[in-house]
């Protein structure tokens, strides 16, 4: 007797037609994938923007409220006790993945790659008094 093995075309058929149904699931959710990374990226380099600030501040009452601080070799200019918006990035070890301007007393840090890198931006406004902190405002309608 002759025992031939493999699959029949029936089995083939059945295999490719679940993983074409699967498929046409996955990879929708893989591809909204990356804007949650570029979200989640985002987030998070605002929240190192307000930790950075939160120590420069600190060290500017350590030091009795100088114009400038030294954090990691870098000299931030200080604006009422934070630094002002040109010096904010020097605040950060990294930032890879984002382009940095300044305009006027806002510093704004943006997403490369974003869907709509205007609306995919941490900004840095420095505080326009003594005593006030600056405004650090995440959008990220457009990661």
């Amino acid at each position: 007797m002759n025992r031939s093995s493999g699959f029949t075309l029936i089995e083939l058929v059945v295999v490719i037609t679940i993983l074409g149904i699967l498929a046409a699931f996955a990879i929708p959710r893989f591809v909204s994938l990356e804007g949650e990374a570029r979200t989640a990226a985002t987030q998070g380099l605002a929240g190192s923007v307000r930790s950075a600030s939160a120590l420069a501040h600190g060290m500017w009452l350590a030091q009795s409220s100088p114009l400038t601080v030294d954090m990691e070799g870098n000299t931030i200019t200080m604006t009422n006790g934070y630094p002002d918006a040109d010096d904010a990035d020097d605040t950060l070890a990294d930032f890879t993945g984002y382009t940095y301007a300044v305009a006027g007393a806002t510093g704004t840090w943006t997403k490369t790659g974003a869907t709509t890198p205007a609306n995919c931006i941490v900004s840095y406004t420095e505080p326009a008094a003594p005593g006030n902190a600056p405004a650090i405002v995440v959008d990220v309608t457009g990661c």
